[in-house]
């Protein structure tokens, strides 16, 4: 067990205020900041404070809350591995399950109580002579001796500068700040973007409007999603026979980790290809169409889609998929770039989010002063994506080079926790009050993964993603077997940080 709580909770001046102090701060109420404060409690630490920016807890499954948001991981690998549900209703579980589960496992553990909601994090900054970090929040300010950033890739949106879009007098939003109040029905909608959330939601909508005009830059490759209605004979099965859910998820996971073979070896990609070919020519029986929306870059470059209802909803006649890009936006009206007008009430973008410049990095500050952004420059890293160098008692969940183009994030997320909560042990052993990882092994760990990337089928395809960055890195993706992450992240190496008052470890 983890040794007692050290300090009961204090005020300290900060900002004029007072700072609620606590021994650990975790930004963020989503699987990430939810299974840290679990993990926490379970290890015997129970001097911590969740940071919310919103009103509710989820993370990217309350922030984005579009038509047809659902998971593309199968539902039994994306779940902690310590609470399995057998009660999931789809084999891909839709947004707003996700969301409930999320809420059960904190209710569960005890941890909704540690949660502020509407504590948007502005500012946190490591003070080298208390050792600890000052935290200025929109809901009041704490110190503290660790934080722990779980704030998710996918929940700060990003919008294209289109030209003109000052001028237009319709509505728009993105699909993350979805307007529910907005009544989409009889309206000429423009959809800018085809990623994974524009396919999940353009079906929902296209019914609904009167015409809808899909601006694509560049066609996605979409699989089958093969979704089912989880029927109840499986329900009793889940339930009632021991180890089901456990037999279950170790059989998914073991299927999707073998993908990553052909994204290391690109030529084996010729078989997803395949798939993915079948499956548009199945479902979208005009040429002219299925040529606008054949990929023309290697499958697996960029994010494989999966949908079984994206492709019908384009052939139906009040929907156009113009791919000759935008011009300029006016007042009422979208000019493509071939100098065809089209009238529209609607702007939705379905254009991603900040991943490769995550905006938490603009609030983090050193001893140095320097924000970590600043810090990074064009390319964040960090060591096995969860520690940085300069930065003490800091630690990221889902940080950079830990996405997965196979697998669950979840079973990542799970991996760095060991890590930390082995850290944490570690320092309590050795009466450590700072951590940090060596320079020169954060550096030797980043050139190795960038080596292992090589000759992979998102950097050997030359084509544009959000995988990487402006330079062209990728800093998003694990380049290999998810399980080696897990193997890397079991132990707490102390060789490879400064512990203390920054002497080797």
């Amino acid at each position: 067990m983890e040794a007692p709580v050290r300090n009961a909770e204090t005020t300290t001046p900060e900002r004029g205020g007072n700072a609620r102090r606590v021994r650990i701060a975790i930004i963020g109420a989503g699987f990430s900041g939810i299974g840290a404060a679990i993990r926490l409690k379970q290890t015997g630490i129970d001097d911590f404070v969740l940071l919310e920016r919103f009103d509710d807890l989820g993370g990217t499954w309350h922030a984005n809350h579009y038509p047809g948001l659902c998971c593309d991981v199968p539902s039994h690998v994306y779940s902690f591995s310590f609470e399995l549900n057998p009660h999931w209703e789809r084999g891909f579980a839709p947004g707003a399950e996700i969301k409930e589960y999320i809420r059960d496992c904190a209710e569960k553990h005890g941890v909704t109580e540690r949660i502020r909601y509407g504590a948007e994090v502005l500012e946190a900054a490591w003070d080298a002579s208390a050792a600890r970090w000052g935290i200025h929040t929109s809901a009041g300010d704490f110190e503290a001796q660790f934080l722990i950033s779980g704030a998710g890739a996918l929940s700060d949106p990003s919008s294209p500068d289109l030209p003109g879009l000052e001028r237009f007098q319709g509505t728009t939003f993105h699909s993350r700040d979805w307007n529910h109040d907005h009544d989409l029905t009889g309206e000429r909608v423009a959809v800018i973007g085809t990623g994974a959330s524009s396919i999940q939601f353009v079906p929902r909508i296209q019914p609904r409007v009167e015409r809808l005009d899909l601006y694509q830059r560049t066609a996605p490759w979409v699989i089958p999603r093969l979704d089912h209605q989880i029927t109840g004979p499986e329900h009793f099965l889940l339930r009632w026979i021991p180890f089901a859910p456990r037999i279950v998820r170790a059989v998914l996971y073991w299927l999707l980790e073998t993908r990553v073979v052909g994204f290391r070896r690109p030529p084996l990609m010729k078989v997803a290809e395949w798939t993915a070919r079948w499956h548009l020519k199945r479902q979208v029986k005009d040429p002219e169409l299925r040529r606008k929306l054949l990929p023309d870059y290697t499958i697996g470059c960029k994010r494989i889609l999966i949908s079984d209802d994206y492709y019908p909803s384009l052939e139906q006649p009040n929907v156009e998929v113009v791919t000759s890009g935008i011009g300029e936006v006016s007042e009422h009206s979208i000019v493509d770039r071939d100098g065809v007008e089209r009238e529209i009430d609607t702007i939705i973008f379905g254009t991603g989010f900040h991943v490769t410049d995550p905006p938490i990095a603009r609030r983090i500050r050193g001893g140095d002063g320097r924000t970590l952004a600043e810090h990074w420059g064009q390319s964040i890293q960090a060591y096995l994506g969860t520690t940085v160098a300069g930065y003490p008692n800091l630690f990221f969940l889902t940080g950079p080079n830990t996405g997965l183009g196979h697998n669950s994030m979840v079973f990542m997320i799970e991996s760095q926790l060991n890590l930390v909560i082995e850290c944490l042990k570690e320092m309590d052993r050795r009466d450590a009050d700072t951590v940090e990882v060596r320079e020169e092994i954060e550096r030797a760990y980043n050139e190795e993964l960038q080596r292992q990337l090589e000759g992979t089928v998102w950097t050997a395809s030359h084509c544009q993603s959000w995988y990487l960055d402006d330079t062209g890195r990728n800093t998003t993706l694990w380049p290999t077997y998810s399980y080696s992450f897990r193997r890397r992240t079991r132990r707490f190496e102390p060789e490879n940080y400064l512990l203390g008052n920054g002497t080797p470890g």
